[in-house]
């Protein structure tokens, strides 16, 4: 097996690069959620909107007892590093209520923002490895509410991963 070549996540891009981000959501007013989170991730300095999938109702992954949550996958041109960008996506989410440190693995929660690739960092590419950021996701090849609307924005990124089976 090739090792895949290594991205530093504190290096800004030489150009804007193309990423993309999972939305999700299942507590309180989740359409409310799922739209500021559109809206903010156009908003970050350096990055812009580029298109979002359809928004879709799923069963929640986790601790039973959660409702259903609303996911859809956000397409961006960012010129920030991939650190940069995760810490802009993590102020969206305590900008809804999120505490991750007070969260359980997998529950419920206002909104969820995941890094699924950025730039070269796709499946089958470069990767990112360091603590708190994986890119590509590690588990986005067996999540149907994220192949899904990913396959919407990108096909050949969604096939990549599943094919790849993103190692974790």
């Amino acid at each position: 097996m090739t090792a895949r070549p290594a991205i530093d996540p504190d290096a800004a891009p030489a150009a804007p690069v193309r990423a993309f981000v999972a939305i999700g959501s299942n507590v309180g007013d989740r359409a409310a959620h799922v739209a500021h989170a559109v809206a903010a991730m156009g908003a970050i300095e350096g990055t812009s909107l580029v298109r979002v999938s359809s928004v879709r109702e799923t069963d929640p992954v986790g601790p039973p007892g959660q409702g259903p949550y609303l996911n859809a996958v956000a397409e961006l041109r960012t010129a920030l590093a991939p650190r940069a960008l995760l810490r802009s996506l993590l102020a969206v989410e305590q900008s809804r209520g999120r505490d991750r440190s007070s969260e359980v693995r997998f529950g419920p929660r206002t909104l969820d923002l995941d890094l699924l690739c950025w730039g070269p960092a796709v499946p089958g590419g470069a990767s990112i490895d360091c603590p708190g950021l994986a890119v590509p996701h590690p588990r986005m090849h067996e999540r149907a509410f994220v192949l899904e609307p990913l396959a919407e924005l990108a096909p050949e990124v969604a096939a990549a991963a599943r094919a790849a089976g993103i190692p974790s």
